[in-house]
């Protein structure tokens, strides 16, 4: 009978943990301007520490921009009453750690969307306004205000983007 004596490498518990920062890690990063301050992120889990420090209210107003939208309306998407952020936002406030990552998620959707209509914002919005039957026949922007729906969003723009229209 032979020896089977195998050498076991010892779990590199540091290298793990490197690997997994840099999982989903697409080469890109990205950057939310909020006031005077620029927050950018690069992977999943450098996202995963800024929503917990949380981001300021006045990120919100970058959002607005990118969606050519009013605060308004992207206030009600996140679920924030306008007195709230004009209180918070004069405070200098940081939103919590679930409207951070809406807003964050909500950031990376934007630049892929963009990417993916060819840097034509025009059309871009016009997309995300309208019914999708990929998306149970409601409109993308619609569904930014859950992070499943997100997902959903950037699911169909992958299908955009690779064809596949089914």
């Amino acid at each position: 009978m032979k020896n089977l004596t195998s050498k076991t490498i010892p779990f590199n518990t540091k290298k793990s943990i490197k690997k997994a920062a840099g999982r989903r890690s697409t080469g890109r990063s990205w950057k939310i301007n909020s006031g005077d301050q620029t927050i950018t992120w690069s992977n999943t889990m450098e996202r995963v520490d800024i929503s917990r420090k949380g981001i300021p209210y006045a990120s919100i107003e970058f959002i607005s921009n990118q969606l050519d939208r009013p605060v308004k309306n992207v206030l009600l998407l996140i679920g924030i009453p306008q007195t709230t952020y004009n209180k918070k936002k004069a405070e200098e406030s940081l939103l919590d750690s679930r409207d951070s990552e809406l807003i964050l998620m909500i950031t990376e959707l934007l630049d892929n969307g963009l990417d993916v209509f060819n840097n034509e914002k025009e059309k871009f919005q016009r997309w995300l306004k309208k019914p999708n039957l990929s998306l149970g026949g409601n409109s993308p922007e619609s569904l930014l205000d859950t992070t499943t729906g997100i997902d959903e969003v950037n699911y169909a723009l992958n299908r955009i983007e690779f064809g596949n229209f089914a």
